[in-house]
């Protein structure tokens, strides 16, 4: 069976870009387990509540077919968080599957992968994906070798389309 972890925002995370995902990976047969910087309940922008099962700093790589950063305000805690991009450097080096949606692209752009590779992101930060050396597109989804993309919570079912036919 395919696994994968989300990173999530503990608060304010886009419940779209979370919920849409899982449940469409759930339902392609594809485990999914939610990270954050805390254990326990984690909570959506507009509503969802729903339940970290682990701590960012516990994933390893070994351990997942590929990693999924899940965008909206929240996310911006991890745009500068040195562990993060080295764990998606290491997803990345390793030939996993790298996704992020909405915001959580920024932090794809910051850990360095998006140099020299289209990529979408949500319009507002649309600049650091192009300082960060991405050729930015404004597709709704985006994808490039194992790298995947999305531009909001307006594009997360086609995103976790993309990101199921990447993982079967």
């Amino acid at each position: 069976m395919k696994k994968i972890v989300f990173v999530v925002a503990p608060k304010v995370f886009r419940d779209e870009e979370y919920i849409e995902p899982k449940n469409m990976l759930e339902k392609a047969g594809i485990k999914v387990v939610t990270a954050s910087t805390v254990v326990g309940d984690i909570y959506g922008k507009i509503k969802i509540k729903a339940r970290s099962e682990m701590l960012v700093t516990d994933i390893s790589v070994n351990d997942y077919d590929a990693i999924f950063f899940v965008g909206g305000g929240g996310s911006s805690i991890y745009f500068n968080d040195k562990f993060i991009h080295e764990l998606a450097r290491d997803f990345y080096k390793s030939d996993k599957v790298v996704s992020a949606i909405c915001s959580g692209s920024v932090i794809l752009a910051n850990s360095g992968i998006l140099k020299g590779k289209r990529a979408t992101v949500f319009p507002g930060d649309a600049q650091v994906l192009i300082e960060g050396g991405a050729n930015y597109t404004a597709k709704d989804v985006e994808i490039d070798g194992n790298i995947i993309t999305g531009n909001g919570p307006l594009a997360a079912k086609v995103f976790a389309e993309q990101l199921i036919k990447a993982l079967k």
